[in-house]
């Protein structure tokens, strides 16, 4: 059998954790955030775990997990 290939797409934008859980930067920090107010700027920092309902389509995008 052929081997899974890494959707690079995702592989940059998401990462998975030590227990197997997903995790994605906030959108709308790259450029133009002078227009929102600093607590909204603040708010974005940082990470957040990936919806449920994402996570198996994914993974598999991603080559992790068995099929």
């Amino acid at each position: 059998m052929p081997k899974i290939k890494t959707h690079k797409g995702v592989a940059k934008r998401f990462r998975v954790t030590g227990t197997g859980k997903l995790k994605h930067r906030h959108s709308g920090t790259s450029h133009l955030a002078w227009r929102m107010t600093s607590k909204r700027v603040r708010n974005l920092r940082g990470t957040d775990p990936v919806a449920t309902c994402e996570e198996k389509n994914l993974i598999r995008a991603l080559g992790k997990g068995g099929y």
